[in-house]
């Protein structure tokens, strides 16, 4: 299944997970380095939902903020 919205094109977006090692300054240390940066991805929350285009009922897949927003009707 494509993560990916079909109202706005909202999609997957990569990025990293940085781990930082030492003791922060506020609490006595030197200050936080990085340590090892690992690629992570982050997915958009998309739903299937029901609604009705063009006088027909589709099924499409959209991201709750669309949903929350009013971009698109549910048809229950």
């Amino acid at each position: 299944m494509a993560r990916r919205c079909d109202i706005c094109g909202k999609g997957t977006v990569a990025g990293n997970i940085v781990t930082r090692k030492g003791q922060a300054k506020k609490k006595g240390g030197v200050g936080q380095h990085i340590g090892v940066t690992t690629k992570r991805v982050f997915r958009p929350n998309i739903v299937t939902v029901k609604t009705l285009m063009d006088g027909t009922t589709r099924t499409i897949k959209v991201c709750t903020r669309c949903l929350r927003s009013g971009r698109v009707q549910k048809v229950v």
